[in-house]
C-alpha cells in the first residue's frame, strides 16, 4: 500500500489539490461550510465573518479583500480535501 503525501494528493480530475486548479473561492467556502458548518469554521479560523451573521456572500466579500484570511481558508480547504481524497477523517 503506497501512502500519498499531502503535497501529492490529487482530486478526481487528477489535479494537485494544493494548487487549487479551477477551484473558486466560492466553491472552497461552500465546501468548508458543508464539511464543518459556520460554528466550527469560526472555532478553527477565528474570523468574525464566520461568527457574526455568517453568509457565503458576506464571507466572500471579506475573504476577497483580506489576503491573510483567504490564505487561512485555502489552507484549511487543502487539508480537508487531502484528508478526504486519502480516506482519512478531517480534523
Amino acid at each position: 500500500m503506497s501512502f500519498l503525501r499531502a503535497a501529492d494528493a490529487r482530486d478526481e480530475s487528477g489535479h494537485l489539490i494544493r494548487e487549487l486548479h479551477g477551484v473558486t473561492l466560492a466553491q472552497i467556502l461552500e465546501y468548508l461550510v458543508a464539511a464543518y458548518g459556520w460554528p466550527e469554521l469560526d472555532a478553527r479560523l477565528r474570523m468574525n465573518c464566520f461568527a457574526e451573521n455568517p453568509s457565503i456572500k458576506s464571507s466572500l466579500s471579506f475573504l476577497r479583500r483580506t489576503p491573510w484570511a483567504r490564505t487561512k481558508v485555502e489552507e484549511l480547504y487543502i487539508k480537508a480535501r487531502t484528508a478526504e481524497v486519502q480516506g482519512r477523517p478531517r480534523h
